[in-house]
Order: structure tokens, then C-alpha cells, then sequence
């Protein structure tokens, strides 16, 4: 993952000149896998973890983990606006939801390196071996024990559907169908959505309806369409980030037949799209607000504009020649700004849910903006 770069900002960004060692410790090799998917400079042999870690791209978990917490806020706020002791949702299928979706991200993750490399994309030369180590071009696994693990956490993903099943939450099934055949459809042939044109659109509905939806629904037990529609915004935010990324990747995607989204209506028009996409968000936040689907809490979401105009600012210019000196994951650029903008505008959405709840506790009179305005 690229991520935008300052020598006085190391919150948001991550610098290249990491640890140049032999041996790093377990603590600080976690630690750069996590912000950058990248071993530390210099790591000759990766601990276990780290390893796993950068085999499953875990760099971009937040992203997963945030949509999951966004439903089980919700759960919690549709309880408390309708007089239900929040005590009495599902905690423990909450947790299982979240570490499902986890789950299913990683498994989607390698298997996007799986067929790629089996349908002859990714090579040493093409950019996912160039940002971070590929599992299998980079020696850390076969392709054969990749797809046991492949199926592995299929497996386990599963079990923990059979479980809401068989606990009364038979709608999980259909969650896990439609989840499963996007992350399969995405790279698989014989649909191959992200040489179509469609890979943005499923990530939109993956970590919106589907991610967000579903834990809403095991944690409550019901589903609510407008709460489907909630989800929307904070998933925006996600498929800006594989809209930067293809963008990173037009040229080399344009040499293999690879028709993503950017390549189609080219590159200056999907930044343009992009720049869109991260502006909708606030807009959206507040018809949610409008229409009392969410408290005056997400207001907060005002604290991420700042970013929101550096990423704007980033996108109004075509990506650099070269930048490898400044930039982790090149020659990935744009993507960086992307997640750097759905970090902050997804942790203060969540934030602003998690105040809701507690005016929700304590001062129910002041959640809406109607009742606060008077109309």
C-alpha cells in the first residue's frame, strides 16, 4: 500500500527508510507489515506472523474491520431509538461477524494473487510484485499451499455461517452467497469483473450491504433496508481506494487486456470520478443525518476535510515519474491519498456513531438535528 509521505507527520504516512536490519523484532516487524505490507528494510527471515501477515495484505484490514464496526454501531443505535435494552443484541455474533468479513477479505486477497499469477498477470515485472513481496514470486509460499489456505478460510468462513444459521440467523446464508460470488467473480475467470469494468462496483456493494449488512444483521436479527443504504457512504470511501489503484496501474493494466474501471474511461476522467467519490461522502453523511438515520454525532466527520483537501489537491495532477524515493509502495501513488482519506473520514464517521449512542444514553432530546433546530 502507498501512503502519502511527511517527515513531520508519521501518523499518516510511512517512511521508506525503515529499520535496515538482520534481525528485527517481532513488535517492530508487526508493525511496519501492518502500515505498509512491506517487511522492514534489511529483514532477512520474516517472523511467522509477519509473514502471514503480508501473504494476506493486512495492511488494508482497517478498512474491513471499520465496515464491521459500522454495523454493529448501527445495531446499537436502531435498539436505543426504539427503546430496546442494547444489552439483549448479539454481542458474540458481532465479534464472529467482524472476524467472518476479516476473514473473507483475506481470502479474497490471495486469491487475487492466486488467479492472477495462474492466468499469467502478475509477474516479477507487472506492479504487484514491485509495491509488495507477491506470496508466491517472492519465495514465501507455494502456489499449491497458497490455495490450501485459500480453502482453509473458506472453510472457516463457513462454519461461522452454518453457525448463524443453525442459531436462528438463516439470512447470513444469503449474505455469504452473494459475498463469496463477488470476491470469486472479481479475478476468476469466467467472469473476471475487474477486467470488466465491474470490480468498483463490487467493492462498493461488498463493504457496504454485504460487510456492513451483515453484521448488522446478526447483531440485531433483523434487516433494514434503510440501513442497507446507510452503509453506502463509508463504502464509498473503500472504492476510492481501488479506484486510485487502478489508476496507479492504467498503463500496465492497458498492456494485458485488463479493462478496470480507470482503463475503460481513462485516466484523467477517473480522477475526476474518484475526487467525486471522496466528496460524496459528506453530502450522503448528512441525508443520513436529515432523515434521523444517524445522530448529530457523525457532525464530527467535518474533522476530515483537511485530508479530504490534500487528497483532492493530489488527484488534480497526473502521478509523478517516479517517485520511489519518497513513497512506500511504489509505484503505487494515488492509492495511498485514497486510504489515507477513508482511514480519517471512516474513523470519524465511527466516532461520531459511537457519540450518537451515548446521547442516545443521555440526552436523547439533542440526537436529531430537527429536534435541536426546532422543526
Amino acid at each position: 500500500m502507498a501512503n502519502p509521505t511527511s517527515s513531520t507527520d508519521s501518523s499518516t504516512a510511512t517512511q521508506t527508510n525503515l529499520p535496515s536490519l538482520k534481525n528485527v523484532s517481532m513488535k517492530k516487524s508487526i508493525r511496519v507489515v501492518l502500515s505498509t505490507c512491506n517487511f522492514p528494510e534489511g529483514q532477512e527471515k520474516p517472523d511467522f506472523i509477519s509473514k502471514w501477515l503480508v501473504i494476506m495484505r493486512s495492511c488494508v484490514f482497517s478498512m474491513t474491520i471499520f465496515s464491521g464496526i459500522i454495523g454493529g454501531m448501527f445495531a446499537i443505535f436502531t435498539a436505543l431509538t426504539a427503546g430496546t435494552d442494547i444489552l439483549t443484541l448479539n454481542w458474540f455474533n458481532f465479534l464472529l461477524g467482524v472476524i467472518a468479513i476479516t476473514l473473507s477479505h483475506a481470502t479474497n486477497n490471495m486469491l487475487n494473487d492466486y488467479f492472477d499469477l495462474r492466468e499469467g498477470v502478475d509477474d516479477n515485472e507487472y506492479v504487484r510484485a514491485l509495491y509488495a513481496p507477491h506470496p508466491v514470486l517472492s519465495g514465501l509460499i507455494s502456489k499449491t499451499k497458497l490455495l490450501i489456505v485459500v480453502t482453509l478460510l473458506v472453510v472457516i468462513f463457513l462454519a461461522i455461517t452454518l453457525y448463524f444459521f443453525f442459531t436462528g440467523y438463516e439470512l447470513a446464508i444469503t449474505f455469504a452467497i452473494f459475498g463469496f460470488f463477488l470476491s470469486w467473480a472479481y479475478v476468476a475467470p469466467p467472469f473476471n469483473f475487474k477486467k470488466r469494468g465491474l470490480g468498483e462496483l463490487s467493492v462498493l456493494l461488498v463493504w457496504g450491504p454485504l460487510m456492513t449488512g451483515v453484521v448488522y444483521y446478526v447483531t440485531i436479527g433483523k434487516i433494514d433496508v434503510f440501513i442497507l443504504l446507510a452503509t453506502l457512504p463509508y463504502a464509498i470511501t473503500v472504492t476510492t481506494v481501488l479506484f486510485g489503484k487502478h489508476i496507479d496501474k492504467i498503463l500496465p493494466d492497458k498492456e494485458k487486456k485488463i479493462y478496470t474501471f480507470p482503463v475503460i474511461i481513462g485516466e484523467k476522467l477517473a480522477r475526476r470520478v474518484t475526487q467525486v467519490l471522496m466528496i460524496s461522502f459528506y453530502p450522503l453523511i448528512f441525508l443520513l443525518l436529515w432523515f434521523q438515520t444517524v445522530g448529530i454525532g457523525v457532525l464530527l466527520i467535518v474533522f476530515a476535510l483537511p485530508t479530504l483537501y490534500k487528497s483532492l489537491k493530489v488527484y488534480n495532477k497526473p502521478k509523478p515519474d517516479d517517485s520511489k524515493e519518497k513513497w512506500t509502495g511504489w509505484p503505487l501513488y494515488f492509492v495511498g491519498w485514497s486510504f489515507y482519506h477513508s482511514r480519517a473520514a471512516g474513523g470519524l464517521f465511527i466516532l461520531g456513531l459511537f457519540v450518537n449512542i451515548i446521547l442516545g444514553m443521555v440526552a436523547p432530546d439533542f440526537l436529531f438535528l430537527q429536534d435541536i433546530l426546532g422543526i
